[in-house]
């Protein structure tokens, strides 16, 4: 939007002094041929300051006017993803020509930057109430039952390249609100696949590879961290954890296993290892134990409650 023009310390004298004649905002503006929110403005100004002139302004004055500035805060707010040269493109069509630095800047005076879209789990209405009722079902447990839980994950790592990103205009605290989020499903790649042990695995994995897996390395994890009786195995819903055949095998050895809502990744405290490691496997054996005791230790269902279901910071 254009900068409206401004008015003359004359006019502006003039509309204070029919106010103080008693004259209303719509009359004054009749009379003087401006709008009334124009003339309101300078009232208030005016009882505020006991001055109706602008007041002093430090450094080089705004290429946006406040009307130009609503707008593209209207836009992103709408429409994160709304790139710099849209928002130049659009104030160009409403007549004000700014760079995309102006842009940023006007942007960033009201709290918001660009920023790289977080990926978040694709969520159906089911899959909210599920994890709903596993937070709440699970909101008062003691420390001390997190404790005995075995936690499993995988997670796939690039070995060529990047994941492309996409950036989005955002305040800080506004990182997992649905509009500033990529939907994500899992699927094959290259993974690692992580109990006590980390298990690369190079090829696709089927049921019969991931029984394999816990054989080898569940139980020895287990005796490694000293997990006392009565511990349950975490692992997600992939359709090779939740086959006949290896719920059966998880049914042989008596292995008790924790129901587990899909699309969770965030209720996985290994997760927030996985942005960490993203290296080579033996950085793995690295990883202090305190880190990992200290998120189970803050385990907690209160942001997946907070956020209605929705993904929560992982």
């Amino acid at each position: 939007m254009a900068k409206t023009r401004e008015l003359c310390k004359d006019v502006r004298d003039k509309i204070v002094d029919l106010h103080k004649a008693g004259m209303g905002y719509r009359t004054i503006g009749k009379q003087l041929g401006e709008k009334a929110t124009t003339v309101g403005a300078i009232i208030r100004k005016w009882k505020k300051f006991k001055m109706a002139v602008n007041l002093p302004q430090s450094g080089a004055p705004c290429k946006i006017s406040l009307c130009g500035s609503s707008m593209i805060m209207r836009k992103v707010k709408d429409q994160p993803r709304t790139t710099w040269q849209d928002l130049v493109n659009d104030l160009k069509r409403a007549g004000t020509t700014v760079s995309k630095k102006t842009i940023s800047n006007t942007l960033r005076r009201h709290g918001l930057k660009s920023s790289s879209a977080r990926k978040v789990s694709l969520l159906k209405p089911a899959h909210v109430q599920a994890r709903l009722k596993f937070a709440n079902d699970h909101l008062d447990d003691p420390e001390e039952e997190w404790e005995k839980v075995m936690w499993s994950d995988k997670t796939k790592i690039e070995l060529f390249g990047l994941n492309s990103t996409h950036r989005v205009w955002r305040k800080k605290k506004d990182e997992y609100n649905p509009k500033n989020t990529i939907l994500t499903v899992k699927h094959g790649g290259r993974n690692i696949k992580g109990t006590r042990r980390l298990h690369p695995i190079e090829e696709r994995m089927d049921g019969a590879m991931y029984r394999e897996i816990l054989a080898n390395h569940l139980l020895p994890s287990v005796r490694a961290l000293k997990m006392d009786h009565g511990w349950v195995f975490q692992h997600d819903n992939d359709p090779k954890h939740t086959s006949r055949a290896t719920k059966e095998w998880l049914r042989k050895k008596h292995l008790k296993v924790l129901k587990w809502p899909s699309q969770s990744p965030d209720l996985n405290p290994i997760e927030s290892l996985w942005r960490e490691l993203k290296v080579c496997i033996e950085e793995w054996a690295k990883i202090p134990a305190a880190v990992c005791a200290n998120l189970v230790k803050n385990y907690s269902m209160i942001s997946v409650i907070a956020n209605k279901g929705f993904c929560s910071k992982y």
